[in-house]
Formats: C-alpha cells, structure tokens, sequence
C-alpha cells in the first residue's frame, strides 16, 4: 500500500473499529469482571472512535513509520490527545452526552483527555504504525480489488443505516424515561431489543446524561 486512499481508509477504518471494541470489551473484563459491550453502534462490533483514530494515527504517523519509537512516541501522545478531545466534543454534540468521562482521572482536561490515555496514545501509536499497520496492509493488499470494493460498498451502508437506527434508538429511550409509551410498532419494537438497559451496557449510563 503505496498510498493511502479512500479504499484502505474504509478498511482501516473497519478494522480498527473492530479492534477497538476487542481491546476495550477484553479489558474490562479483565479490571472489572463484566462484558459490557463497547460497540458505539446498535448492530455489530464497532467501536467507532478507535476506528477513526486508525484512521487520523495512520495518516499521521505513516511518512514517520521508520523513524524512531521516541519520535512516534510524541507525535502519537500529542496527536492522539487532540484526536480524543475533538472526537469528545463531536460525539457529544451529536449524541447529546458525552461517551466517555475522565473527569476522575489524572491531570484531566474537562474530562475528555487525561495524562494516563495519553500516555496510552504515544505507545499504541509505536505499536499500531509498527507492527499493527503491515499486518493490516498486507491483508488489504491481498484482497481481490474488485470485491472489496462491492463489499465496501455494502458494508458503508450498513454502517450508515446502524448509525441512524442508533440514534433513533437513543431518542426513543430518553423519551422512554420521560414516560412517553411507544407511538407506533417501530418504537414497540426498540423497547423490546435496543432499548435503555442495552444502551446502558454500551454508553455506562451516560446516555441518559
């Protein structure tokens, strides 16, 4: 992969979204002993924000890939600070709450970023550019161009469809703890499946902030 293009960047972008909800679902129930899951999206694995910044750290940190771990080190703890804070700002915007909170972390900035996951930025980006990313490249490169770009395109719908089904699955249950009883067979249907103790395993609660 010669250059990066709009082609592996939807497939770095899926790969670390998947890789993302792994690490975070392994972690906690490694710490706290439970499966919560950490997908940012209704239907499927995906934790969107690890994907995007799979994205923006590639972007990033490939012309550096040979350079040395103490350079991606910074560039990775500075980049990934900013790339969290903004991501924090933009989801909480569209959500109406905020995904994540450090506000009990150490030396937190309005508790989107915090020294101890920035700390974790300037090592996942060695990790990630140097033995994550080829791994990743290599697979790419080994998928047949033309249906990766059919499976692409289907597979961007369907993210498109589970975002908005998503959001309209949140909407219903905030209206669900305001009282309001289902208006139709489709909001029937989200407090059966998607409804605020699904909600609850994916966002810990903050949803209803």
């Amino acid at each position: 992969m010669k250059k990066l293009n709009l082609y592996n960047l939807f497939y770095i972008f899926i790969i670390g979204s998947i890789y993302g909800w792994l690490i975070e679902g392994i972690w906690t129930l490694i710490k706290k002993g439970l499966i919560i899951n950490h997908s940012a999206l209704v239907i499927g694995p995906f934790n969107m924000v690890y994907g995007v910044c799979a994205v923006l750290l590639t972007a990033l940190l490939l012309k550096y890939k040979d350079d040395s771990k103490i350079k991606l080190f910074i560039i990775g703890f500075i980049g990934g600070t900013i790339i969290e804070y903004l991501l924090s700002v933009i989801i909480e915007l569209y959500l109406g709450f905020p995904a994540w909170n450090y506000s009990k972390k150490f030396m937190n900035i309005n508790g989107r970023v915090c020294l101890p996951y920035s700390l974790f930025w300037g090592v996942i980006s060695i990790v990630w550019i140097k033995y994550i990313y080829p791994v990743i490249e290599d697979f790419i490169n080994q998928i047949n161009k033309k249906k990766g770009i059919i499976f692409m395109k289907v597979l961007a719908i369907f993210m498109i469809f589970d975002f908005l089904f998503t959001h309209s699955a949140i909407v219903r249950a905030k209206k669900w703890d305001m009282g309001i009883p289902p208006q139709n067979s489709y909001e029937e249907f989200l407090d059966k499946t998607f409804n605020k103790y699904y909600l609850k395993n994916m966002f810990n609660d903050n949803w209803t902030k």
